[in-house]
């Protein structure tokens, strides 16, 4: 079937039609970089990794375009460079590069372009001009604001009034707005904080505005796809729209909003045992962390587990259900390493799941399916079925992004080589006493193997094992 997915501006699922086949956009709101990512980081690049690795299979790797932006002038930022004593040039390209690691973990692929705030101040400086210009901005006291009233659909995004945005905003109550849901596009800088020139005066851009700048000058306008987490909805999503519509005189019109991105998507919140994450509770768990406790891997189909728009809770038991799934397939995928390499395209269920709305749930059930194939065939000595039964299995995985490690090394686990020499000896002892029936001898043996947290799975090419999980 086709690629259907849900538009949180139309709040439908919608058949997905690029406006040019040539050239898909994409573009999904990336990290601020002044600390290692926590977990409900990681979940929006894991999402839109698989939904660029499928429109990269439906149109083309040379006929996707997708951008994750790096904000690296902010508020946190300019604090801890502060605190350090270091220029924020230096707090952000250490958490760039251990944000990029971490991803790289995750195996998720780098955007084709990663804009960074600082390199596009000239394009921020010339969309607000043009905000003002046309009548939707203003400038106070060295501030630019956007008017919100100029812009007749503010709210379609995320569905509220203005009343409802006045009393739920975080706004920026000050004496030099018109209206306090008013927000800023250009503000003057503190002492001894980053600035820039501008016919304001020196000083930074809000928030809001660099993705709007950067978006339009990177892909163009209107993109195809513009993705985030649930909580950009409002206000960030929302102000963005705006701006990117005002400043080409769009403002007016139901249909304004669909010159600015063409589909949105919102992944849901994660928590963390059932609880919002909070540095308060003191259960806020950085992903730096996670990837240095378990495979990466896990921690991808973890955030894969659940719909991308359900809720997902972050717990052991997910955790541990997840490894236990990848071990399952990288058994099967073991067990098979023998038969001979196909390249075959993703069944048929496979692809009916991942293009309804990216329903990853149910397009892991056909990876399930593919390695019970996989072990009826290596039962039945049908080495043509578990071929193609492998290859379908590994044409999934790649769009889904896991089962990227070697099987043996991942069922291993990490182990010492001391331990893997102990191992490896043991089974061939185990294996000449079963050809001898010195069944002692090789319950003895077992018990060791027991003792050492292995688990050995006989096959008809020999023995294999990993660790218990």
């Amino acid at each position: 079937m086709p690629l259907h997915i849900h538009d949180t501006l139309h709040r439908e699922k919608r058949l997905f039609e690029p406006r040019d086949p040539n050239r898909v956009t994409l573009y999904v709101c990336g990290p601020t970089v002044y600390d290692y990512a926590h977990i409900g980081n990681a979940r929006p690049p894991v999402v839109f990794d698989v939904l660029v690795r499928l429109l990269r299979r439906t149109y083309g790797a040379d006929k996707v375009l997708y951008a994750r932006n790096v904000t690296d002038v902010d508020d946190k930022i300019n604090q801890k460079a502060a605190r350090e004593g270091v220029p924020i040039g230096e707090v952000t390209a250490r958490y760039e590069a251990a944000y990029l690691a971490d991803m790289g973990l995750l195996n998720v692929s780098p955007p084709d372009l990663a804009p960074h705030v600082t390199d596009y101040i000239p394009a921020i400086v010339a969309q607000i001009q043009a905000i003002v210009d046309a009548g939707c901005a203003y400038a106070a006291e060295g501030h630019v604001l956007f008017d919100v009233s100029s812009y007749p659909s503010y709210g379609a995004l995320s569905g509220r009034n203005l009343d409802d945005m006045i009393a739920g905003a975080r706004v920026e109550v000050a004496p030099y707005k018109k209206n306090p849901h008013d927000f800023v596009l250009w503000k003057p800088s503190k002492p001894d904080e980053p600035s820039w020139p501008s016919p304001w005066g020196e000083g930074r851009p809000g928030w809001h505005i660099e993705c709007s700048a950067m978006i339009e000058q990177a892909l163009g306008l209107p993109i195809d796809i513009h993705g985030g987490g649930i909580d950009l909805v409002f206000p960030h999503h929302e102000n963005e729209i705006a701006q990117g519509v005002c400043a080409h005189g769009h403002a007016q019109g139901d249909q304004a909003h669909d010159e600015y991105a063409r589909y949105w998507m919102h992944n849901g919140f994660l928590t963390v045992d059932a609880e919002k994450m909070s540095k308060s509770i003191g259960n806020v768990l950085l992903l730096h962390d996670l990837v240095q406790a378990m495979p990466g891997e896990v921690v991808r189909w973890a955030l894969l587990s659940a719909h991308y728009r359900q809720p997902l809770d972050w717990n052991q038991g997910l955790l541990d259900q997840s490894k236990k799934s990848l071990d399952r397939l990288y058994g099967a995928l073991h067990r098979s390493g023998g038969v001979e390499v196909l390249d075959l395209d993703p069944p048929v269920d496979f692809m009916k799941s991942i293009e309804d709305d990216l329903n990853t749930p149910g397009a892991m059930a056909s990876l399930f399916a593919l390695s019970s194939e996989i072990e009826r065939g290596m039962t039945a000595g049908d080495l043509d079925a578990v071929a193609q039964a492998r290859a379908r299995l590994m044409a999934c995985a790649s769009i889904l992004g896991v089962l990227q490690s070697d099987p043996a090394a991942w069922l291993e686990g990490d182990v010492s080589d001391a331990l893997r020499i102990e191992v490896e000896a043991l089974l061939e002892q185990r294996a000449a006493a079963r050809a001898a029936k010195d069944w002692p001898e090789a319950d003895r043996i077992r018990d060791r193997l027991n003792e050492l947290n292995v688990v050995v799975m006989d096959g008809p090419d020999g023995a294999t094992w990993r660790m218990k999980g």
